[in-house]
């Protein structure tokens, strides 16, 4: 009897999976089954994705929620639809799209009709995560533009900052003596007395 398996992906650990875990358990699959992954899409190097595959055999059945939740890179999602489907003779079910379901259509017409609508799929997957990367890229240049600052703020200066470089710069104390003076690292006096002056 062929074993069925679940597989569920969300991007970062902050995100939940209730969703895709209540479309595995309304399935029946058993919970040592339902593998899954708190990591981006972008490649096939994740724990629980790896285990399954040590797993899952021929004849074994594989569920996912959406194609975007095996992967979001285009070449990659083929390639690991062809070593599952080609290569390890499992079936896969992609939930949210029916026709993306390797258990109908095992013909030649059938195979081949699954085959482009999962290079469609796939495309589309990895066409919005290029997208996301344009938007978040073209957000930060507009928040540039209007003065926005990223990263921590700087380092407020001690009163007797002026001092310490002048000190430092006429050769009196050395860059350490003055770092720990001002209690900063050496490379952050430097760099806030704007030169590279060497001991």
């Amino acid at each position: 009897m062929e074993n069925i398996y679940g597989y569920i992906r969300v991007s970062s650990r902050d995100q939940n999976e209730d969703r895709q875990l209540i479309a595995m358990q309304a399935l029946s699959i058993p919970e040592r089954n339902i593998f899954i992954d708190k990591q981006s899409g972008k490649d096939f190097e994740r724990p629980s994705y790896r285990r399954m595959l040590r797993r899952i055999k021929k004849d074994d059945l594989l569920y996912i929620k959406s194609i975007d939740r095996l992967g979001r890179n285009y070449g990659e999602i083929l390639e690991q639809w062809r070593v599952l489907t080609k290569e390890r003779g499992i079936d896969i079910v992609v939930l949210d799209m029916p026709l993306l379901d390797t258990r109908m259509g095992k013909d030649l017409m059938g195979t081949f009709l699954s085959d482009i609508v999962l290079q469609i799929l796939s495309f589309v997957a990895e066409n919005e995560r290029t997208a996301i990367r344009q938007r978040q890229a073209e957000g930060i240049a507009a928040a540039k533009a209007r003065g926005v600052r990223f990263g921590r703020p700087p380092y407020a200066l001690p009163e007797n900052f002026d001092e310490i470089c002048r000190l430092w710069r006429d050769g009196t104390i050395t860059g350490t003596a003055a770092a720990k003076a001002c209690r900063m690292p050496l490379s952050t006096f430097r760099y806030r007395a704007g030169t590279d002056r060497k001991e």
